[in-house]
């Protein structure tokens, strides 16, 4: 079994590769629930939205509760902890952007969300058509190096 774990990982990694060098603009868009290895290939886009009650993460919260208690049953507290929505991603500059989602019933809600998408699809192509592949490549490099937060500790 761990034999497969490492092939996995391994594949994972290189397809991360292989998508931070792609020449042409990354647009990454989380409508459900993303929560697995392969979840990380989503941060690489130049541009990552986000529908507002969709939840992203590299890992479940069950399995995050497993690892840190040895209790899945701990998930609610653990989903808590790992900060996975919109507004919380966005905070930490994960994400670039939450697309609302109305009430209302479905195919109503559907639609504007559809056109939501569209609009934010066009202007991030329109925008990105403007940058050479160099400059695209370069976009997403920084985008990544600079997501979520940190604190540097002075141990003089």
């Amino acid at each position: 079994m761990e034999q497969k774990k490492e092939v996995n990982g391994e594949a994972i990694a290189s397809s991360m590769l292989q998508m931070a060098e792609l020449k042409v603009p990354i647009i990454a868009i989380v409508i459900g629930e993303g929560s697995s290895g392969g979840a990380l290939a989503l941060g690489l886009g130049n541009k990552v939205l986000m529908l507002e009650n969709a939840v992203y993460s590299i890992l479940s919260p069950e399995g995050y509760a497993s690892i840190l208690w040895k209790d899945s049953s701990k998930a609610k507290e653990a989903a808590e902890k790992m900060k996975m929505t919109a507004k919380d991603l966005y905070e930490m500059k994960i994400i670039d952007k939450i697309i609302k989602e109305p009430k209302g019933d479905f195919e109503e809600s559907f639609f504007k969300v559809s056109e939501s998408l569209k609009k934010e699809i066009k202007s991030t192509i329109k925008e990105m058509e403007k940058m050479s592949e160099e400059e695209i490549v370069e976009n997403r490099y920084q985008k990544f190096r600079n997501m979520g937060e940190y604190e540097v500790i002075n141990k003089e």
